[in-house]
Formats: C-alpha cells, structure tokens, sequence
C-alpha cells in the first residue's frame, strides 16, 4: 500500500540557564506563542510536546554537564517549513538564537522523510541527528541546503545569486 511522505524536522539546543534564569526570560515567553503559530501554519502536521516544562527530550552530550534539549514537528512537505521556520514571527527568534543557547555539534538540525500519520520519537531524531553529523547529507538523514525527495532522490536546487557564474564585462559587450 502507498502511504503519502510527510518530512520530519528536529533541531537540538543547549539553553544558557534554566527556564527561570532571565537569560532565557526572552524565549520562554515566546515559546507558547511560537509553537501556536507554528501549528496554526499550513502544513503543519504534528509536534512533540514535552511532558513538563518546556524543553522536549534531554540528552547528556559526553562529559558536559549541560543538556542538550530536542525539538520535533513533522510537515506536509519543505515549503511550509521553510516558510514558518524563515518567513514568518519564528526567524527573528531564529536570528537571535545565540542569546539564549549555546553553541552544540553541528549540524544542529536534521530532516527526514516519514509515512503519513507516524509520530517519530526523540530518541529517533537523535539517531537521525547523529548519522547526519557522522555520513554527512543523504536519504536517510539530510539537512536545509542538501534535500532529498521521498523516493530518495536530491532535491533539486533552486538557483538564486550564488549559484550563478560572476558577471564578467566580456558578457555585457556580447549581448549589445
């Protein structure tokens, strides 16, 4: 049986202090309207919720004693992620990132294709979050700039300004 391919996103983050620190003031009250926004987005499918609290699953990273937080939503396709994540009251949040975490192992955020109506666990995301920043971009676990289509293909790339050749003068005199 066909199933429809839905993408998962998770990003992991490590908090400079605890929710109640002011530090974090900032960010805890956006998070409820944030997350309201982004479920209230088209093609938002689903979202891990955290038991208590804010923070979703905790994951120690080796000898640091700070935790490693995991925030997971699934999506209908790329385009509406994009949008929430880059377009909409989220990317100002985004941009100012590093006021409120501190720097973790990068790639910090992981795509992945699911079947309709699967709800991917932490645990899952952490899997795909780790083989990324071992194997690098592929179907099984990819990143913003390097898609790859449910069936496994790349994504194509949209072209924008970087990747066209520089201009040149040589170019400007052969076309007038």
């Amino acid at each position: 049986m066909y199933r429809v391919a839905q993408l998962a996103q998770a990003n992991a983050f490590r908090p400079r202090g605890p929710w109640d620190d002011p530090v974090m003031r900032e960010f805890v009250l956006a998070l409820d309207p944030v997350n309201q926004l982004a479920e209230a987005s088209p093609g938002f499918v689903w979202r891990l919720h955290p038991g208590e609290g804010h923070g979703a699953m905790v994951v120690e990273e080796g000898d640091d004693p700070a935790p490693v937080l995991v925030n997971l939503s699934v999506w209908e396709s790329y385009p509406p992620l994009h949008e929430f994540v880059y377009r909409s009251a989220h990317a100002e949040y985004l941009r100012h990132r590093s006021r409120w975490f501190e720097p973790v192992a990068s790639p910090s955020a992981v795509l992945w294709w699911i079947d309709d109506g699967t709800e991917p666990t932490a645990a899952q995301a952490i899997a795909r979050l780790r083989y990324l920043q071992r194997y690098g971009p592929s179907a099984r676990a990819f990143s913003t700039r390097l898609r790859f289509e449910p069936d496994g293909r790349p994504s194509p790339r949209r072209q924008g300004p970087r990747d066209r050749p520089p201009w040149r003068p040589a170019d400007r005199r052969a076309g007038g």
